[in-house]
């Protein structure tokens, strides 16, 4: 009924989990982009398919995915590495693809950000929403940021509730911050050179609107003390605990990172 794409690259730690969630689909792809550990072992022993592309930027790799990966069904979920699927998303999507009609291109879904076992609803803001099921050839990628949002769909889009897990930080926090000092760069160009419109901020479509809030807010100065207050104090991530000011305080940081390379450029 659905098939999986995973895009992996050096996943050996993450991918078993992932994959351990999704022994009710029978048709996984794995597209990897040079690992070196043994990602492509475990693939192979659980039976997924494996394909190879050097990684440009998610977008263009969840393209290439479509272009060249031949799927057994015609609905396909695309997955990280670090992200895992539990039984309520399963049935969610399952039971949405079932009842949409031909109009639907694909769904938004979106996820528990999961912290030394906490899920921070409240300092992540959920939901935040992904587009992740989708229909083949009812759309495309575009890239934005360090990650990617919808492009060229013909049909309508619809949302998944049901969330499923992140686990972001599996690999630990210096891994994060370097990772995320590469997408803050990413980041920084994007805001900088393909600010939306400001309009967009009042539309009620959130994958118009998030992109123009994240380009326009880092204009404001002293908006990384902003989206600490806010995510902290205002959204009462404080009650998540030790994960919760962690996080707060290192997406801060992040922030800060994009605003100041956006006035480097």
């Amino acid at each position: 009924m659905i098939s999986v794409i995973i895009l992996t690259k050096n996943e050996e730690k993450d991918l078993p989990i992932c994959l351990d969630s999704l022994k009710w689909s029978d048709d996984i792809h794995i597209l990897d982009s040079g690992s070196e550990d043994n990602t492509i072992e475990i693939a192979k022993n659980h039976g997924a398919s494996i394909s190879f592309n050097p990684f440009v930027s998610f977008g263009e790799q969840r393209n290439f995915a479509l272009d060249n990966i031949k799927t057994k069904y015609e609905w396909i979920l695309f997955l990280d590495s670090d992200e895992k699927v539990t039984p309520a998303f399963e049935n969610a999507i399952k039971k949405s693809i079932s009842i949409a009609d031909r109009q639907v291109a694909g769904f938004y879904c979106c996820c528990k950000m999961m912290l030394e076992g906490k899920w921070l609803k409240r300092c992540d803001n959920f939901p935040k929403w992904q587009f992740r099921l989708l229909c083949r050839g009812r759309a495309r990628f575009t890239d934005f940021g360090h990650g990617q949002k919808e492009d060229t769909v013909h049909g309508r889009i619809e949302y998944i509730k049901e969330p499923y897990l992140h686990y972001g930080f599996s690999k630990g926090w210096a891994q994060w911050i370097e990772r995320h000092n590469k997408y803050s760069s990413q980041e920084a160009l994007y805001r900088k050179k393909h600010c939306p419109p400001f309009k967009n901020i009042f539309t009620s479509q959130e994958s118009l609107r998030n992109p123009a809030l994240k380009s326009w807010l880092s204009k404001v100065p002293g908006w990384p003390l902003l989206r600490f207050f806010q995510a902290y104090l205002v959204n009462f991530g404080f009650i998540e605990g030790v994960p919760g000011l962690i996080y707060c305080i290192n997406m801060a940081y992040y922030e800060f990172l994009i605003q100041i390379k956006m006035r480097e450029l």
